[in-house]
């Protein structure tokens, strides 16, 4: 029963996949004007030709065409994602210090200079799925070369982690924050589970000790300092000696953390530390089931001081929900979990996928109403969970 149940979700997100969020980025997002992609798709459509390009954007862009090309052999995506790369190389990369913008102007000039952790690492992380299909070793040496920069610049040699952002020349910045939401605190969990994505790719393809032993400690920061031991939710903010800062769980991340921290013991191969992530992954997968709605969906999160529920349905979050319990289902074999990851792909497809316009909404309310208010693509709404999703779910099916 659950291998046809698999087969069958295998089927319906590869189907979404192909036919409608790949060919949106293809047709609606290139910018054949001024070269790479649009900086902004509004909710109702609109493209705006002059918005400036985040990193972040280009990065997720490389990783979701370099992947799905990766799996699914579609001549497209090579081209997509090598339009990706070329335009990251030649407009993002800091030639004179090193490392990668923030932003850009649409004609693709530095913005923003700023090196924020969180970009550096995803241009890791798309770079090395670059090289995964081509062999591209100008790419894997950029991403060695962003690897040593965050290692130089950002690690704490004392404390251990990350520090969150750098001004252009490396130096110290008083707004170390990725977004207004967030707290200006010197390490966040958000920046630590992409780096720990970022080095848990680069290390598939180079063997090197200095990484793997980052990987190690990146590892040993999320079940030692991060994963609440209590309640096994992530905390989200800390100062620089890990005092807890944290005023929110966030059911999107503790779900997408249980099986990224679980894919990075995986990849970095020591029995000892694979052991003890399952039996932590399940645990935060367990405690993610406090956000679950009784129509299948996650939803975003809840502040513990104000009591307030953010009871939205975000697009990212559910994209995740549907990875982190099919990865709980794989480490438990409970079907409990393949049913809730059926269901929050139940829900994607019923509510959040634009069957009209292409790609997903942004969110929908506790009314099941589309927000069109955010962005259908832009700084922060990219090819990357949605399609992520999908290729992890055709990636799993085969060995489950």
């Amino acid at each position: 029963m659950s291998k046809s149940k698999l087969e069958i979700l295998k089927s319906e997100v590869k189907e979404e996949l192909i036919t409608n969020i790949l060919p949106f980025w293809i047709t609606k997002m290139t910018d054949s004007r001024d070269g790479g992609f649009y900086g902004r798709i509004d909710g109702s459509g609109h493209v705006y030709n002059d918005a400036d390009k985040g990193c972040v954007l280009n990065a997720r862009i490389l990783w979701s065409f370099s992947s799905a090309f990766r799996i699914l052999k579609n001549p497209g995506y090579l081209k997509t994602a090598e339009r990706s790369k070329d335009y990251l190389l030649n407009h993002f990369f800091d030639k004179e210090y090193g490392g990668v913008f923030w932003l850009l102007n649409h004609k693709g000039e530095m913005k923003d200079g700023k090196k924020q952790i969180y970009a550096q690492a995803f241009a890791i992380y798309g770079l090395t799925e670059y090289y995964r299909i081509t062999n591209d070793t100008t790419c894997l040496g950029i991403a060695i070369e962003l690897f040593r920069l965050i290692e130089k610049h950002s690690y704490d040699i004392k404390l251990d982690g990350y520090f969150e952002a750098f001004s252009r020349e490396w130096g110290v910045l008083d707004d170390l924050r990725l977004s207004a939401k967030d707290a200006n605190e010197k390490k966040t969990m958000n920046t630590h589970l992409h780096v720990l994505e970022a080095y848990t790719n680069l290390y598939r393809i180079w063997k090197d000790d200095l990484l793997k032993k980052q990987l190690q400690r990146l590892i040993n920061v999320f079940t030692d300092k991060i994963v609440n031991s209590k309640t096994f939710n992530l905390n989200m903010f800390f100062d620089e000696e890990w005092n807890d800062k944290t005023d929110l769980v966030s059911y999107g991340h503790n779900i997408e953390s249980s099986w990224l921290i679980y894919e990075a013991a995986l990849v970095l191969g020591d029995e000892t530390i694979i052991n003890k992530v399952k039996k932590i992954c399940l645990r935060i997968a367990g405690a993610s089931k406090e956000g679950i709605m009784a129509d299948g969906s996650m939803i975003y999160e809840k502040f513990f001081k104000s009591g307030h529920i953010d009871s939205d349905r975000h697009w990212w979050v559910q994209a995740e929900t549907v990875v982190g319990f099919l990865n709980a289902y794989t480490l438990s074999g409970k079907e409990e979990y393949l049913n809730l990851s059926q269901a929050a792909w139940k829900f994607i497809s019923c509510h959040l996928v634009d069957k009209q316009n292409g790609e997903w909404y942004w969110s929908v309310d506790k009314n099941l109403q589309p927000n069109i208010k955010e962005d259908k693509a832009g700084f922060w709404k990219c090819p990357y969970h949605d399609s992520r999703m999908c290729l992890e779910i055709i990636e799993r099916q085969n060995v489950i």
